[in-house]
């Protein structure tokens, strides 16, 4: 008897090893998966402008990045003694005006160098809705909390949406044509806009998104995972959620993190995964008695396993 349905996926071709590159953008369930490989020790560079949930300010982020336009003092602004930017998420932020212009373009310096450089490049889409500042006309990534009436809500239509991905698409496939995008929805509910509008919002990123990746083709280097599919089919049940009742809780993201490693991590990899892992928890171990001989010779295996890995490895770091 099934008792669940289950979305159906394969394997690809060419998928995440220890010797590829990962960079992620996107909303907060891309740092989900982002430290997952940060704790099995992929090479990994996650949302260098922190938490972005809507098309465009990814677009933007990568096209800075890649044309090298640099920011520039009059770009932040100053929010009760902190300085900010509406391009990034709040915890890109400084109490120096001059600093946090030169952590953002420090940002966007990785940013190049990672979307040149990555072997996959994983992009989650959040929201369709977006905010204009009513000042600068602009659309901001974020609102830093500054009052609701200097902004106008907007939903992005799906051919808005659909032109800003395929820019993203573009500009990533000129500057690192062998990158493989892996494009995701995020399963995270934004509730605050509402339940009906938070539809609406996915159904206009899933239509979107599915045009691109359908007139690109696998062939391209353009790819669908379902996380939201596999939240919203699979694991269909409350008990799956956050105390919020928004986000995946813990058991979510263990269970998409299996399917995205069975379609997108190579099997070669695992057995250093496992490896890696045993060092993790050995790391976390506390011992009764530090100064038996039993625990030493812990410590010298466990520092035996690191320094093996290390040598392989040099990219990988253990506390």
């Amino acid at each position: 008897m099934e008792l669940q349905t289950k979305v159906p996926i394969q394997p690809v071709d060419d998928p995440i090893g220890y010797q590829g590159k990962v960079l992620l953008l996107g909303s907060c369930f891309v740092e989900n998966m982002g430290n997952k490989l940060e704790y099995f020790q992929f090479p990994q560079y996650q949302n260098p402008f922190g938490v972005l949930f809507q098309p465009l300010a990814l677009e933007n982020l990568v096209k800075r990045a890649l044309d090298g336009s640099f920011y520039q003092p009059d770009e932040v602004f100053c929010q009760e003694g902190i300085w900010r930017c509406f391009d990034a998420h709040s915890e890109v932020r400084s109490d120096d005006q001059k600093t946090l212009v030169e952590l953002l373009n420090q940002r966007l310096r990785l940013t190049r160098q990672w979307v040149e450089s990555a072997s996959h490049i994983i992009i989650t889409l959040g929201m369709a809705w977006v905010y204009e500042h009513i000042a600068s006309q602009k659309i901001v990534a974020n609102c830093h909390k500054v009052p609701q009436r200097e902004f106008t809500k907007n939903l992005l239509s799906v051919d808005t949406i659909q032109s800003s991905l395929e820019n993203l698409v573009s500009l990533i496939g000129n500057a690192n044509p062998k990158a493989k995008l892996i494009f995701t929805i995020s399963p995270v509910r934004h509730l605050k806009d509402g339940f009906m509008e938070n539809q609406q919002s996915k159904s206009h990123l899933i239509t979107a998104l599915h045009q691109i990746v359908s007139s690109r083709a696998q062939s391209r280097g353009v790819f669908y995972f379902p996380a939201y599919e596999i939240m919203m089919d699979e694991l269909r049940d409350y008990r799956f959620y956050a105390e919020d009742m928004v986000h995946p809780n813990a058991l979510a993201v263990d269970y998409i993190w299996e399917k995205f490693k069975t379609v997108w991590i190579s099997s070669e990899a695992y057995p250093i995964m496992d490896e890696v892992e045993s060092v993790r928890k050995g790391l976390q171990h506390r011992p009764f008695n530090p100064g038996s001989v039993a625990h030493q010779k812990f410590k010298t295996s466990l520092r035996a396993k690191i320094t093996y890995l290390q040598e392989r490895y040099p990219f990988m770091k253990f506390e």
